[in-house]
Protein backbone atom coordinates (compact mmCIF):
# COMPACT_ATOMS: atom_id res chain seq x y z
CA UNK A 1 0.00 0.00 0.00
CA UNK A 2 2.83 2.39 0.92
CA UNK A 3 4.52 1.63 -2.40
CA UNK A 4 1.24 2.34 -4.23
CA UNK A 5 0.81 5.66 -2.41
CA UNK A 6 4.38 6.67 -3.20
CA UNK A 7 3.90 5.74 -6.86
CA UNK A 8 0.70 7.75 -7.01
CA UNK A 9 2.41 10.75 -5.44
CA UNK A 10 5.29 10.43 -7.91
CA UNK A 11 2.93 10.36 -10.90
CA UNK A 12 1.09 13.40 -9.53
CA UNK A 13 4.39 15.21 -9.11
CA UNK A 14 5.41 14.39 -12.67
CA UNK A 15 2.08 15.62 -13.99
CA UNK A 16 2.41 18.81 -11.99
CA UNK A 17 5.95 19.34 -13.24
CA UNK A 18 4.92 18.74 -16.83
CA UNK A 19 2.17 21.36 -16.57
CA UNK A 20 4.82 23.97 -15.75
CA UNK A 21 7.40 22.54 -18.16
CA UNK A 22 9.66 24.87 -20.13
CA UNK A 23 11.55 23.73 -23.20
CA UNK A 24 14.11 25.14 -25.61
CA UNK A 25 14.15 24.16 -29.28
CA UNK A 26 17.33 24.52 -31.29
CA UNK A 27 16.07 25.33 -34.80
CA UNK A 28 18.02 25.46 -38.03
CA UNK A 29 16.24 28.68 -38.94
CA UNK A 30 13.98 31.29 -37.33
CA UNK A 31 11.82 33.59 -39.46
CA UNK A 32 12.54 37.26 -40.00
CA UNK A 33 8.87 38.07 -39.44
CA UNK A 34 5.75 36.39 -38.02
CA UNK A 35 2.59 36.94 -40.03
CA UNK A 36 0.59 33.88 -41.11
CA UNK A 37 -1.04 35.80 -43.95
CA UNK A 38 2.10 36.73 -45.86
CA UNK A 39 4.26 33.72 -45.01
CA UNK A 40 4.45 30.48 -46.95
CA UNK A 41 8.02 29.41 -46.25
CA UNK A 42 8.89 26.06 -44.75
CA UNK A 43 10.76 27.96 -42.03
CA UNK A 44 7.76 30.11 -41.20
CA UNK A 45 5.31 27.21 -41.18
CA UNK A 46 6.92 25.98 -37.95
CA UNK A 47 5.69 28.90 -35.90
CA UNK A 48 2.00 29.71 -36.49
CA UNK A 49 -0.12 26.84 -35.21
CA UNK A 50 0.70 27.52 -31.55
CA UNK A 51 -0.19 31.22 -31.76
CA UNK A 52 -3.08 31.48 -34.21
CA UNK A 53 -6.34 29.70 -35.04
CA UNK A 54 -8.34 29.15 -38.19
CA UNK A 55 -12.12 29.03 -38.38
CA UNK A 56 -12.04 25.33 -39.26
CA UNK A 57 -9.34 22.97 -37.95
CA UNK A 58 -8.59 19.35 -38.73
CA UNK A 59 -7.55 16.27 -36.83
CA UNK A 60 -3.80 16.37 -37.36
CA UNK A 61 -3.32 12.82 -36.10
CA UNK A 62 -4.49 11.37 -39.45
CA UNK A 63 -3.72 11.87 -43.12
CA UNK A 64 -7.43 11.85 -43.91
CA UNK A 65 -9.20 15.20 -43.88
CA UNK A 66 -11.27 15.08 -40.70
CA UNK A 67 -12.56 18.62 -40.15
CA UNK A 68 -13.24 19.85 -36.62
CA UNK A 69 -14.56 23.11 -35.14
CA UNK A 70 -12.11 25.80 -34.14
CA UNK A 71 -13.06 29.49 -34.11
CA UNK A 72 -16.19 28.47 -36.01
CA UNK A 73 -18.45 25.90 -34.38
CA UNK A 74 -20.74 25.32 -37.39
CA UNK A 75 -20.54 25.96 -41.11
CA UNK A 76 -22.78 25.26 -44.10
CA UNK A 77 -23.34 26.35 -47.68
CA UNK A 78 -26.42 28.59 -47.85
CA UNK A 79 -25.96 29.19 -51.59
CA UNK A 80 -23.71 27.37 -54.09
CA UNK A 81 -21.02 30.03 -53.61
CA UNK A 82 -21.84 31.33 -50.11
CA UNK A 83 -20.77 29.69 -46.85
CA UNK A 84 -22.17 30.76 -43.48
CA UNK A 85 -20.20 30.16 -40.30
CA UNK A 86 -21.24 30.43 -36.65
CA UNK A 87 -18.45 31.76 -34.45
CA UNK A 88 -17.35 30.43 -31.09
CA UNK A 89 -18.35 32.59 -28.13
CA UNK A 90 -15.87 33.69 -25.48
CA UNK A 91 -12.68 33.75 -27.59
CA UNK A 92 -10.03 36.21 -26.42
CA UNK A 93 -6.99 37.57 -28.26
CA UNK A 94 -3.61 37.59 -26.53
CA UNK A 95 -3.90 41.35 -25.91
CA UNK A 96 -7.13 40.82 -23.95
CA UNK A 97 -9.58 41.93 -26.64
CA UNK A 98 -12.57 39.66 -27.33
CA UNK A 99 -12.71 38.15 -30.80
CA UNK A 100 -15.70 39.41 -32.79
CA UNK A 101 -17.25 38.88 -36.20
CA UNK A 102 -15.57 42.14 -37.21
CA UNK A 103 -12.15 40.63 -36.50
CA UNK A 104 -12.98 37.59 -38.61
CA UNK A 105 -14.20 39.69 -41.53
CA UNK A 106 -11.12 41.91 -41.29
CA UNK A 107 -8.77 38.92 -41.18
CA UNK A 108 -10.34 37.23 -44.19
CA UNK A 109 -10.74 40.35 -46.32
CA UNK A 110 -7.14 41.41 -45.72
CA UNK A 111 -6.41 38.33 -47.87
CA UNK A 112 -9.47 38.09 -50.14
CA UNK A 113 -9.33 41.79 -51.04
CA UNK A 114 -5.60 42.24 -50.49
CA UNK A 115 -3.82 45.54 -51.11
CA UNK A 116 -0.65 44.91 -49.03
CA UNK A 117 1.82 43.54 -51.60
CA UNK A 118 2.82 40.34 -49.72
CA UNK A 119 -0.86 39.51 -49.16
CA UNK A 120 -1.60 40.13 -52.84
CA UNK A 121 0.86 37.37 -53.77
CA UNK A 122 -0.65 34.88 -51.33
CA UNK A 123 -4.19 35.83 -52.39
CA UNK A 124 -3.35 35.25 -56.03
CA UNK A 125 -1.62 31.91 -55.60
CA UNK A 126 -4.25 30.20 -53.42
CA UNK A 127 -7.23 32.43 -52.55
CA UNK A 128 -8.19 34.13 -55.81
CA UNK A 129 -11.60 32.40 -55.90
CA UNK A 130 -12.77 34.20 -52.75
CA UNK A 131 -14.56 37.51 -53.20
CA UNK A 132 -15.40 38.73 -49.70
CA UNK A 133 -16.34 38.03 -46.10
CA UNK A 134 -19.29 39.81 -44.50
CA UNK A 135 -20.71 40.12 -41.00
CA UNK A 136 -24.28 38.84 -40.57
CA UNK A 137 -24.46 39.38 -36.81
CA UNK A 138 -22.10 39.31 -33.83
CA UNK A 139 -21.59 35.54 -34.11
CA UNK A 140 -22.20 34.90 -37.81
CA UNK A 141 -20.16 35.61 -40.93
CA UNK A 142 -20.65 34.75 -44.59
CA UNK A 143 -17.96 34.11 -47.18
CA UNK A 144 -18.67 34.50 -50.89
CA UNK A 145 -16.66 32.77 -53.62
CA UNK A 146 -16.51 33.94 -57.22
CA UNK A 147 -17.14 30.43 -58.54
CA UNK A 148 -18.44 27.30 -56.88
CA UNK A 149 -15.60 26.11 -54.67
CA UNK A 150 -14.81 22.37 -54.40
CA UNK A 151 -12.28 22.91 -51.58
CA UNK A 152 -14.16 25.06 -49.07
CA UNK A 153 -13.00 23.38 -45.85
CA UNK A 154 -9.44 22.97 -47.08
CA UNK A 155 -9.07 26.63 -47.99
CA UNK A 156 -10.62 27.83 -44.73
CA UNK A 157 -8.04 25.77 -42.88
CA UNK A 158 -5.07 27.53 -44.49
CA UNK A 159 -2.44 29.26 -42.39
CA UNK A 160 -2.98 32.37 -44.50
CA UNK A 161 -6.52 32.86 -43.17
CA UNK A 162 -5.72 32.57 -39.48
CA UNK A 163 -7.58 35.19 -37.47
CA UNK A 164 -5.94 38.37 -36.16
CA UNK A 165 -7.36 41.35 -34.19
CA UNK A 166 -8.63 44.28 -36.26
CA UNK A 167 -8.39 47.16 -33.78
CA UNK A 168 -4.96 46.13 -32.49
CA UNK A 169 -3.55 45.81 -36.00
CA UNK A 170 -4.96 49.11 -37.29
CA UNK A 171 -3.65 51.00 -34.26
CA UNK A 172 -0.04 49.84 -34.67
CA UNK A 173 0.87 52.79 -36.91
CA UNK A 174 -0.78 55.81 -38.51
CA UNK A 175 -4.57 56.21 -38.58
CA UNK A 176 -6.15 53.72 -36.12
CA UNK A 177 -9.27 53.56 -38.29
CA UNK A 178 -7.47 52.44 -41.44
CA UNK A 179 -5.50 49.28 -42.22
CA UNK A 180 -2.24 50.54 -43.71
CA UNK A 181 0.75 48.68 -45.09
CA UNK A 182 2.84 49.86 -42.15
CA UNK A 183 0.30 48.30 -39.77
CA UNK A 184 0.85 44.88 -41.34
CA UNK A 185 4.62 45.34 -41.28
CA UNK A 186 4.41 46.24 -37.59
CA UNK A 187 2.09 43.30 -36.87
CA UNK A 188 4.70 40.89 -38.25
CA UNK A 189 7.08 42.06 -35.51
CA UNK A 190 4.48 41.96 -32.69
CA UNK A 191 1.91 39.30 -33.66
CA UNK A 192 -1.28 38.64 -31.67
CA UNK A 193 -3.58 35.68 -32.13
CA UNK A 194 -6.07 33.51 -30.25
CA UNK A 195 -4.00 30.33 -29.87
CA UNK A 196 -2.79 28.52 -26.72
CA UNK A 197 0.57 30.35 -26.68
CA UNK A 198 1.24 34.06 -26.98
CA UNK A 199 4.43 35.47 -28.47
CA UNK A 200 6.30 36.85 -25.46
CA UNK A 201 9.50 37.73 -27.33
CA UNK A 202 10.55 37.78 -30.96
CA UNK A 203 14.01 38.62 -32.26
CA UNK A 204 13.87 38.27 -36.07
CA UNK A 205 16.15 35.57 -37.40
CA UNK A 206 17.31 34.64 -33.90
CA UNK A 207 14.75 33.76 -31.25
CA UNK A 208 11.05 33.28 -30.56
CA UNK A 209 9.58 32.79 -27.09
CA UNK A 210 6.07 31.44 -26.50
CA UNK A 211 4.30 31.63 -23.15
CA UNK A 212 1.12 29.82 -22.20
CA UNK A 213 -2.01 31.93 -22.76
CA UNK A 214 -4.27 31.20 -19.81
CA UNK A 215 -7.38 32.65 -21.47
CA UNK A 216 -7.19 30.29 -24.45
CA UNK A 217 -10.66 29.09 -25.49
CA UNK A 218 -9.61 25.43 -25.79
CA UNK A 219 -7.68 22.88 -23.75
CA UNK A 220 -4.89 24.37 -21.66
CA UNK A 221 -1.42 24.44 -23.23
CA UNK A 222 0.93 21.82 -21.71
CA UNK A 223 3.99 24.11 -21.68
CA UNK A 224 4.50 27.19 -19.57
CA UNK A 225 7.16 28.45 -21.95
CA UNK A 226 8.90 27.40 -25.15
CA UNK A 227 11.97 29.16 -26.54
CA UNK A 228 12.95 28.65 -30.18
CA UNK A 229 16.62 29.54 -30.68
CA UNK A 230 18.22 29.61 -34.11
CA UNK A 231 21.32 27.39 -34.31
CA UNK A 232 22.21 27.17 -38.03
CA UNK A 233 24.89 24.47 -37.95
CA UNK A 234 23.81 20.85 -37.45
CA UNK A 235 26.83 20.01 -35.28
CA UNK A 236 26.10 22.95 -33.00
CA UNK A 237 22.45 21.87 -32.63
CA UNK A 238 23.52 18.35 -31.69
CA UNK A 239 26.00 19.74 -29.16
CA UNK A 240 23.30 21.96 -27.67
CA UNK A 241 21.06 18.93 -27.21
CA UNK A 242 23.80 16.84 -25.64
CA UNK A 243 24.80 19.60 -23.20
CA UNK A 244 21.20 20.36 -22.19
CA UNK A 245 21.09 23.80 -23.79
CA UNK A 246 18.27 22.52 -26.01
CA UNK A 247 15.55 19.96 -25.32
CA UNK A 248 14.51 19.44 -28.98
CA UNK A 249 16.47 20.17 -32.16
CA UNK A 250 15.28 20.32 -35.77
CA UNK A 251 16.56 19.27 -39.21
CA UNK A 252 18.88 16.36 -38.49
CA UNK A 253 20.12 14.60 -41.63
CA UNK A 254 20.23 10.77 -41.55
CA UNK A 255 24.03 10.63 -41.44
CA UNK A 256 23.92 12.58 -38.17
CA UNK A 257 21.42 10.29 -36.46
CA UNK A 258 24.11 7.98 -35.08
CA UNK A 259 25.23 10.84 -32.83
CA UNK A 260 21.76 10.82 -31.31
CA UNK A 261 21.17 7.08 -31.25
CA UNK A 262 24.48 6.43 -29.46
CA UNK A 263 23.42 8.61 -26.53
CA UNK A 264 21.11 6.81 -24.10
CA UNK A 265 19.64 10.12 -22.93
CA UNK A 266 18.43 11.15 -26.38
CA UNK A 267 15.97 9.96 -29.00
CA UNK A 268 15.03 10.92 -32.56
CA UNK A 269 11.87 10.86 -34.65
CA UNK A 270 11.71 11.33 -38.38
CA UNK A 271 9.64 11.06 -41.50
CA UNK A 272 9.69 11.70 -45.22
CA UNK A 273 8.43 15.27 -45.00
CA UNK A 274 5.41 16.35 -47.13
CA UNK A 275 7.66 18.65 -49.09
CA UNK A 276 9.82 18.23 -52.17
CA UNK A 277 13.35 19.46 -52.49
CA UNK A 278 13.32 20.49 -56.13
CA UNK A 279 15.51 21.79 -58.92
CA UNK A 280 13.79 24.71 -60.65
CA UNK A 281 14.83 25.82 -64.14
CA UNK A 282 14.28 29.19 -65.77
CA UNK A 283 12.52 28.34 -69.03
CA UNK A 284 13.10 31.90 -70.28
CA UNK A 285 16.86 32.08 -69.82
CA UNK A 286 18.42 32.46 -73.31
CA UNK A 287 20.57 29.36 -72.81
CA UNK A 288 17.62 27.24 -71.58
CA UNK A 289 14.76 28.23 -73.89
CA UNK A 290 15.08 24.98 -75.84
CA UNK A 291 13.13 22.50 -73.66
CA UNK A 292 15.46 19.68 -74.74
CA UNK A 293 18.25 21.32 -72.73
CA UNK A 294 16.09 21.32 -69.61
CA UNK A 295 14.89 17.78 -70.27
CA UNK A 296 18.55 16.71 -70.43
CA UNK A 297 19.34 18.56 -67.19
CA UNK A 298 16.56 16.59 -65.54
CA UNK A 299 17.25 13.21 -67.15
CA UNK A 300 20.91 13.39 -66.10
CA UNK A 301 20.13 13.41 -62.38
CA UNK A 302 20.15 10.03 -60.66
CA UNK A 303 17.80 10.84 -57.79
CA UNK A 304 17.96 7.33 -56.34
CA UNK A 305 21.71 7.73 -55.92
CA UNK A 306 21.17 11.12 -54.28
CA UNK A 307 18.73 9.46 -51.90
CA UNK A 308 21.18 6.69 -50.98
CA UNK A 309 24.15 9.03 -50.60
CA UNK A 310 22.47 11.92 -48.78
CA UNK A 311 19.48 10.36 -47.03
CA UNK A 312 20.62 6.74 -46.56
CA UNK A 313 17.69 5.64 -48.71
CA UNK A 314 15.13 7.13 -46.31
CA UNK A 315 13.86 9.87 -48.64
CA UNK A 316 11.07 9.26 -51.18
CA UNK A 317 11.88 9.71 -54.88
CA UNK A 318 8.71 10.45 -56.91
CA UNK A 319 7.90 9.55 -60.50
CA UNK A 320 5.54 12.52 -60.65
CA UNK A 321 4.60 15.56 -58.58
CA UNK A 322 2.32 13.67 -56.20
CA UNK A 323 1.95 12.78 -52.52
CA UNK A 324 0.09 10.03 -50.68
CA UNK A 325 -1.45 12.82 -48.64
CA UNK A 326 -3.47 13.80 -51.73
CA UNK A 327 -5.81 10.86 -51.03
CA UNK A 328 -8.00 10.15 -54.07
CA UNK A 329 -5.80 12.46 -56.14
CA UNK A 330 -2.58 10.58 -55.37
CA UNK A 331 -1.29 9.51 -58.81
CA UNK A 332 1.90 7.44 -58.55
CA UNK A 333 1.11 5.85 -61.93
CA UNK A 334 2.23 9.00 -63.75
CA UNK A 335 5.80 8.81 -65.09
CA UNK A 336 6.70 12.48 -65.35
CA UNK A 337 10.33 12.29 -64.19
CA UNK A 338 13.03 9.67 -64.84
CA UNK A 339 16.76 9.06 -64.95
CA UNK A 340 18.04 8.39 -68.47
CA UNK A 341 21.57 9.69 -69.13
CA UNK A 342 21.73 8.26 -72.65
CA UNK A 343 18.58 10.10 -73.65
CA UNK A 344 20.00 13.22 -72.02
CA UNK A 345 23.05 13.00 -74.27
CA UNK A 346 20.87 12.57 -77.35
CA UNK A 347 18.74 15.57 -76.49
CA UNK A 348 21.80 17.77 -75.93
CA UNK A 349 23.10 16.78 -79.35
CA UNK A 350 19.73 17.43 -81.01
CA UNK A 351 19.49 20.83 -79.33
CA UNK A 352 22.98 21.81 -80.46
CA UNK A 353 24.17 22.42 -76.91
CA UNK A 354 27.51 24.21 -77.25
CA UNK A 355 29.00 23.48 -73.82
CA UNK A 356 27.91 26.81 -72.31
CA UNK A 357 28.16 27.01 -68.54
CA UNK A 358 24.91 26.28 -66.72
CA UNK A 359 24.87 27.55 -63.16
CA UNK A 360 23.14 25.82 -60.26
CA UNK A 361 22.45 28.18 -57.36
CA UNK A 362 22.13 27.05 -53.75
CA UNK A 363 21.87 28.64 -50.32
CA UNK A 364 24.75 27.38 -48.16
CA UNK A 365 22.70 26.15 -45.17
CA UNK A 366 18.94 26.71 -45.67
CA UNK A 367 18.14 23.24 -47.04
CA UNK A 368 19.31 20.10 -45.27
CA UNK A 369 21.90 18.52 -47.61
CA UNK A 370 21.20 21.26 -50.14
CA UNK A 371 24.82 22.13 -50.85
CA UNK A 372 25.83 18.47 -51.17
CA UNK A 373 22.95 17.82 -53.56
CA UNK A 374 23.96 20.79 -55.74
CA UNK A 375 27.53 19.55 -55.96
CA UNK A 376 26.42 16.02 -56.82
CA UNK A 377 23.98 17.24 -59.47
CA UNK A 378 26.61 19.26 -61.32
CA UNK A 379 28.87 16.17 -61.31
CA UNK A 380 26.01 14.14 -62.82
CA UNK A 381 25.56 16.83 -65.46
CA UNK A 382 29.24 16.52 -66.32
CA UNK A 383 28.74 12.80 -67.05
CA UNK A 384 26.34 13.62 -69.89
CA UNK A 385 28.30 16.61 -71.17
CA UNK A 386 26.66 19.53 -69.34
CA UNK A 387 29.10 22.16 -68.11
CA UNK A 388 27.65 22.87 -64.67
CA UNK A 389 28.83 25.18 -61.92
CA UNK A 390 27.57 25.58 -58.33
CA UNK A 391 26.96 29.16 -57.21
CA UNK A 392 26.29 30.21 -53.61
CA UNK A 393 23.20 32.43 -53.36
CA UNK A 394 22.54 33.76 -49.86
CA UNK A 395 19.21 35.31 -50.89
CA UNK A 396 16.31 33.98 -52.93
CA UNK A 397 16.90 34.78 -56.61
CA UNK A 398 13.99 32.92 -58.17
CA UNK A 399 12.77 36.05 -59.93
CA UNK A 400 16.12 37.00 -61.45
CA UNK A 401 16.36 36.78 -65.24
CA UNK A 402 19.95 35.62 -64.72
CA UNK A 403 18.79 32.51 -62.84
CA UNK A 404 19.43 29.29 -64.73
CA UNK A 405 18.78 26.53 -62.17
CA UNK A 406 18.70 26.33 -58.40
CA UNK A 407 17.53 24.18 -55.53
CA UNK A 408 14.38 25.08 -53.68
CA UNK A 409 11.67 23.49 -51.58
CA UNK A 410 8.07 23.02 -52.70
CA UNK A 411 5.97 22.20 -49.62
CA UNK A 412 2.53 20.66 -49.54
CA UNK A 413 0.76 23.79 -48.31
CA UNK A 414 -2.46 21.79 -48.18
CA UNK A 415 -3.34 18.21 -49.09
CA UNK A 416 -4.34 18.59 -52.72
CA UNK A 417 -2.27 18.90 -55.94
CA UNK A 418 -3.41 22.54 -55.99
CA UNK A 419 -1.78 22.89 -52.56
CA UNK A 420 1.69 21.96 -53.76
CA UNK A 421 2.27 21.94 -57.51
CA UNK A 422 -0.61 24.30 -58.22
CA UNK A 423 0.35 26.99 -55.73
CA UNK A 424 3.57 27.52 -57.69
CA UNK A 425 2.86 26.52 -61.31
CA UNK A 426 -0.74 27.61 -61.88
CA UNK A 427 -1.41 30.13 -64.65
CA UNK A 428 -0.46 33.57 -63.32
CA UNK A 429 1.03 31.92 -60.22
CA UNK A 430 4.35 32.87 -58.62
CA UNK A 431 6.57 30.98 -61.07
CA UNK A 432 4.98 32.61 -64.09
CA UNK A 433 4.76 35.95 -62.27
CA UNK A 434 8.50 35.86 -61.54
CA UNK A 435 9.25 35.21 -65.20
CA UNK A 436 10.72 31.71 -65.07
CA UNK A 437 7.66 29.77 -66.35
CA UNK A 438 5.15 30.18 -69.17
CA UNK A 439 1.61 28.95 -69.69
CA UNK A 440 -0.68 29.05 -72.72
CA UNK A 441 -4.38 28.59 -73.46
CA UNK A 442 -4.23 24.79 -73.48
CA UNK A 443 -2.44 24.74 -70.14
CA UNK A 444 -4.94 27.21 -68.67
CA UNK A 445 -7.91 25.12 -69.82
CA UNK A 446 -6.45 21.96 -68.27
CA UNK A 447 -5.83 23.92 -65.07
CA UNK A 448 -9.45 25.12 -64.98
CA UNK A 449 -10.75 21.55 -65.29
CA UNK A 450 -8.39 20.40 -62.57
CA UNK A 451 -9.01 23.28 -60.17
CA UNK A 452 -12.78 23.64 -60.27
CA UNK A 453 -14.27 20.27 -61.17
CA UNK A 454 -16.11 18.46 -58.38
CA UNK A 455 -15.52 15.12 -60.11
CA UNK A 456 -12.37 13.30 -58.95
CA UNK A 457 -11.78 11.50 -62.24
CA UNK A 458 -12.05 14.75 -64.21
CA UNK A 459 -9.55 16.36 -61.88
CA UNK A 460 -7.15 13.41 -62.21
CA UNK A 461 -7.33 13.45 -66.01
CA UNK A 462 -6.65 17.19 -66.08
CA UNK A 463 -3.74 16.85 -63.66
CA UNK A 464 -2.25 14.14 -65.89
CA UNK A 465 -2.41 16.64 -68.77
CA UNK A 466 -0.56 19.21 -66.68
CA UNK A 467 2.11 16.70 -65.75
CA UNK A 468 2.61 15.78 -69.40
CA UNK A 469 3.19 19.46 -70.15
CA UNK A 470 5.74 19.61 -67.34
CA UNK A 471 7.48 16.54 -68.78
CA UNK A 472 7.73 18.03 -72.25
CA UNK A 473 8.69 21.58 -71.22
CA UNK A 474 10.11 21.20 -67.69
CA UNK A 475 10.41 24.10 -65.22
CA UNK A 476 10.97 21.81 -62.22
CA UNK A 477 12.28 18.45 -61.09
CA UNK A 478 11.22 17.14 -57.67
CA UNK A 479 14.37 15.54 -56.31
CA UNK A 480 12.90 13.78 -53.28
CA UNK A 481 10.81 14.10 -50.17
CA UNK A 482 13.64 14.61 -47.66
CA UNK A 483 13.73 12.44 -44.59
CA UNK A 484 13.93 15.02 -41.84
CA UNK A 485 14.49 14.15 -38.21
CA UNK A 486 13.99 15.91 -34.91
CA UNK A 487 16.04 14.89 -31.90
CA UNK A 488 15.16 15.42 -28.25
CA UNK A 489 15.74 14.39 -24.66
CA UNK A 490 14.49 10.87 -24.11
CA UNK A 491 11.84 12.04 -21.65
CA UNK A 492 10.26 14.40 -24.22
CA UNK A 493 7.37 12.78 -26.08
CA UNK A 494 6.86 14.75 -29.27
CA UNK A 495 6.74 14.01 -32.99
CA UNK A 496 5.50 15.82 -36.11
CA UNK A 497 1.89 14.89 -36.82
CA UNK A 498 0.90 13.45 -40.22
CA UNK A 499 -1.97 15.88 -40.74
CA UNK A 500 0.16 19.03 -40.48
CA UNK A 501 1.88 20.85 -43.31
CA UNK A 502 5.69 20.46 -43.16
CA UNK A 503 7.73 21.29 -40.07
CA UNK A 504 4.95 22.53 -37.76
CA UNK A 505 6.09 22.68 -34.13
CA UNK A 506 2.77 21.69 -32.56
CA UNK A 507 2.95 22.09 -28.78
CA UNK A 508 -0.79 22.17 -28.16
CA UNK A 509 -2.56 19.92 -25.68
CA UNK A 510 -2.16 16.28 -26.64
CA UNK A 511 0.88 16.95 -28.83
CA UNK A 512 3.72 17.01 -26.30
CA UNK A 513 4.22 15.30 -22.95
CA UNK A 514 7.02 14.18 -20.65
CA UNK A 515 7.95 10.70 -19.50
CA UNK A 516 8.98 9.91 -15.94
CA UNK A 517 12.30 8.40 -17.02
Amino acid sequence: MLRLLLSTALVAGIASGASAQEITVGAANVSNYLDPGRDHSNVGSQFYYNTFDTLIDRNHDTLEAEWVPALATEWKLVEPNVMELKLREGVTFHNGEPMTADDVVFSLNRMYQATFAPYVVRARDRLENFEKAEKVDDLTVRITSRREEPLWNTLLNLQQVMIIPEDYTKALTGDPNVAEDDDFEAFSMAPVGTGPYRVAEFVPGERLVWERFDDFWGEKAPLAKATIQQIPETASRVTALKTGEADIITNIAPDQLSLIESDQNLRAVGSATPLFHVMIMNVNHPKLRDPRIRQAMSLAIDRDTLNEALWLGKAVVPDSHTYKEFGELYMPELKTFEYNPEKAKELLKEAGYDGSEITFDTHPTYYTNGMLAAQAITEMWKEVGINGKVQIAEKWNGGSPELMARNWSNPMYFADPFGSFGVMWAPNGPSEGQGRFNTDEAYAKAWERFRYSKDVETRKAAYAELMDRIKQDPPVLPLYRPYESWAMRKDVNWAPKPGHIPYVLDFRAGSISFASN
